[in-house]
């Protein structure tokens, strides 16, 4: 199956990275399953850690990238979790809009 992976994979065999994003537990020496999001700047835009046996969901990380790459470009908007790609509805936070981003959503 990972023969067709089409892009390059990385590893943790001595969990020196997984330490430094402090998702090592040393009492089983395994990695909680994390997913990081860093600017190409090196500013950590999201971050999404699961318990051992709960995956990732691929669909989810590259809306949040997508996302991310629209905000960086808008600042002042916020992207909703319904927000899927350009062009879908974004919100402008203000005090305002406290317990109303359901309504706004409409």
């Amino acid at each position: 199956m990972l023969g067709k992976v089409r892009y390059t994979m990385g590893s943790d065999p001595t969990g020196k990275v997984s330490k430094m994003f402090g998702i090592y537990d040393e009492q089983t020496g395994l990695a909680l399953r994390g997913a990081f999001i860093i600017s190409p700047e090196g500013k950590l835009y999201n971050s999404e850690v699961n318990y051992y046996n709960l995956g990732r969901n691929i669909d989810e990380l590259l809306r949040k990238v997508r996302a991310n790459q629209h905000l960086a470009a808008n600042v002042g908007e916020a992207c909703p979790p319904t927000w899927q790609k350009e062009g879908d509805k974004t919100l402008t936070p203000s005090a305002g809009m406290v317990g109303k981003v359901f309504e706004a959503m409409r």
